[in-house]
């Protein structure tokens, strides 16, 4: 019996050795086209990253939107995921989009950018081999919050850039992946105004407080777009139990307005991580991101 046992066990592990073996090889090569102009707007160039499959094909597009504040960060956020993704199957273009700067707003603005990587993803998916029908945002933190206002917001936000050569290219997008987002930004301007005394990055990107302009801060949340004329786009939520930079009843919310619209709703809590743990290497110990990227896989294979 013992004997018996043993063999078994012998043979599941060389079963999942193989299979192992067989999933990696399976991985396909990854072509990287660097600094890719998507657009251009009030004469700044919009570039973005392109992972993608090297084999020829029509690929589904997650479209990334990186965090930071809305005033930092860049499109090599996704630099991990972005080529990990592509190995499986997957087009990701990593966008920059612009940033707040010392009394400059930045909201509609950044919005419109982040629509515009839609349309040229779309109208370019021959060159990005991609399928037009199957395309995704994605975005972190502030990053999350643009990429469901593009997701979500639909006409409220079409029409700024007429001149655009894509302009009147379809943003729509059938799924949406917004990681640790703000989607209440009058709830997002109190969190800052107690834990960042002297940086409220709410305030800077809307360029006034809520005081003075209530419904600004309404039309910039994404939970005011969370209605069932959206209730076509799947969303898969995640946020870690101690962020301290967004604070979690944020997803709460959004999860539960989603829910009542309609949504296709899925939503992973991360015990014990905090802020920015998407863009992780995907091979560092304990990673959040790595531990994130398979349920996101089967999300994307799921819905997109």
């Amino acid at each position: 019996m013992l004997i018996a046992r043993r063999c078994f066990i012998a043979g599941l592990a060389m079963a999942m050795a193989t299979m192992t073996s067989a999933f990696a090889q399976s991985l396909g090569e990854v072509e990287i086209r660097a600094n890719v102009e998507y657009g251009r707007h009030d004469g700044e160039a919009l570039l973005g990253d392109a992972y993608m499959p090297k084999a020829p094909g029509k690929y589904p597009a997650v479209i990334a939107v990186h965090g930071g504040g809305w005033q930092g960060g860049s499109k090599s956020a996704y630099r991990f995921l972005g080529p990990w993704l592509a190995q499986r199957g997957y087009v990701v273009f990593s966008i920059d989009y612009r940033l707040v700067k010392p009394g400059k707003k930045m909201f509609p603005e950044s919005v419109h950018d982040v629509r515009a990587g839609v349309q040229f993803v779309r109208s370019q998916a021959a060159q990005l081999k991609v399928d037009p029908d199957l395309i995704a945002l994605m975005g972190d933190s502030a990053g999350a919050h643009l990429a469901a206002l593009a997701a979500l917001g639909g006409e409220a936000f079409a029409g700024a850039y007429k001149d655009d050569p894509y302009a009147a290219v379809s943003a729509r997008v059938k799924a949406l992946i917004p990681i640790y987002g703000v989607f209440d930004m009058a709830q997002q301007w109190d969190h800052d105004l107690l834990n960042r005394p002297g940086d409220n990055i709410a305030e800077k990107y809307l360029g006034a407080p809520p005081s003075v302009d209530r419904k600004l801060y309404f039309d910039a949340s994404p939970l005011s777009y969370a209605v069932k004329s959206a209730a076509g786009v799947s969303v898969l939520l995640a946020n870690g139990t101690e962020d301290d930079v967004v604070d979690r009843a944020q997803t709460d919310a959004f999860f539960l307005a989603l829910k009542q619209a309609g949504n296709f709703v899925r939503r992973y809590v991360m015990q014990g991580a905090g802020h920015y743990w998407l863009t992780e290497p995907l091979d560092e110990p304990g990673s959040f991101s790595a531990f994130f990227a398979p349920r996101l896989l089967r999300f994307l294979g799921e819905r997109l």
